[in-house]
């Protein structure tokens, strides 16, 4: 018989995922929502036309890739599984079901400053984590600020991030100009963390009051402003949230806080007494769980070959099928 009519509802897969509908489009990208068959478990796809990129674009890219390969926190999406065609790049990642920060500021307004509070620690401690691994993200803004089912912060789209070694500066401008720092404005150089932290603070002022602290018609104008360094503050923001806001939105980037500093921060903790934020260690990865790997040899991956995938760091269909029945 014909395989087709036996099979009416084929959908179109990418190794053992089954695509289901797009989520985000790209110049030369797009996201897909996509099921993982052996798991069951959703995933976000990004599928990336190598054939429209330049070398440089390619370059970025497999930096993107070997950056997200070493991250493992829980506020930054996980990459899973990479899956790569002569003209096509896959990437497979965690899926944040309830979508950008910058959407839920749009549709629900400004946060209370407790929620704001409780994402900003997440937003903190993800970030610091990169400088930890001295990698700067540089384009840290509320539309890369994705939430998950239980609302937690995942940091996504490291496209433009990049290894730093203090002392030796970086001068690419990156990211958007409402979040851009203003030595990034004037083209100096900088070492890395610091426009990072500057970007915070936007961010940080953006949750709280549902807007930007710079802001103009046009670029020239949003410049000004950004190199003013002067905001509103709006009336309903506490003392305790403008006086964090002036320690990252500072003109001088040597003057500017570190997230050490930020994390003993008095607004930061309020509501947080005993459980002061503090620089997250990463777990000590379980590569031995008998209970996935008793899964995955049902399944009929081999023992060996599922120790060799994950002391080996493949991001290959072994791994991501561990790291996936490790997911809720």
């Amino acid at each position: 018989g014909n395989s087709i009519a036996s099979c009416p509802e084929e959908q179109p897969h990418v190794g053992n995922y089954r695509l289901l509908r797009t989520i985000g489009k790209g110049n030369f990208a797009k996201v897909k929502l996509a099921r993982h068959i052996l798991t069951g478990r959703e995933v976000a796809i990004k599928i990336i036309d190598k054939t429209q990129l330049n070398p440089s674009s390619l370059q970025k890219l497999f930096r993107e890739v070997r950056i997200m390969k070493g991250l493992n926190h829980p506020n930054i999406v996980k990459l899973f599984e990479v899956i790569e065609t002569e003209k096509t790049l896959y990437l497979v990642m965690e899926y944040a079901s309830a979508g950008e920060v910058f959407d839920y500021l749009v549709s629900h307004g400004r946060m209370k400053e407790k929620e704001a509070r409780a994402k900003f620690r997440q937003i903190v401690s993800a970030v610091h984590y990169c400088h930890q691994k001295n990698i700067v993200h540089r384009d840290l803004k509320a539309e890369n600020l994705l939430l998950d089912a239980e609302a937690n912060i995942k940091i996504a789209d490291f496209g433009f991030s990049n290894e730093f070694t203090l002392g030796s500066k970086l001068d690419t401008f990156c990211g958007s100009p409402p979040y851009a720092a203003p030595e990034l404005f004037q083209g100096k150089k900088y070492d890395g963390p610091e426009v990072d932290i500057w970007s915070l603070g936007v961010i940080l002022y953006t949750l709280v009051s549902g807007s930007l602290p710079f802001d103009g018609h046009n670029l020239k104008e949003l410049r000004e402003r950004v190199l003013r360094g002067k905001y509103r503050v709006p009336f309903y923001m506490s003392t305790d949230c403008e006086s964090i806001l002036r320690r990252f939105l500072v003109l001088n980037p040597a003057k500017r806080c570190t997230l050490e500093q930020i994390m003993k921060d008095k607004w930061i903790n309020i509501g947080y007494e005993g459980e002061e934020l503090k620089p997250y260690t990463e777990p000590e990865e379980d590569f031995g769980d008998t209970k996935r790997i008793e899964v995955m040899v049902g399944m009929g991956y081999t023992r060996e070959e599922i120790k060799e995938s994950l002391t080996s760091q493949k991001y290959n269909e072994v791994t991501a099928t561990y790291l996936l029945l490790g997911r809720k």
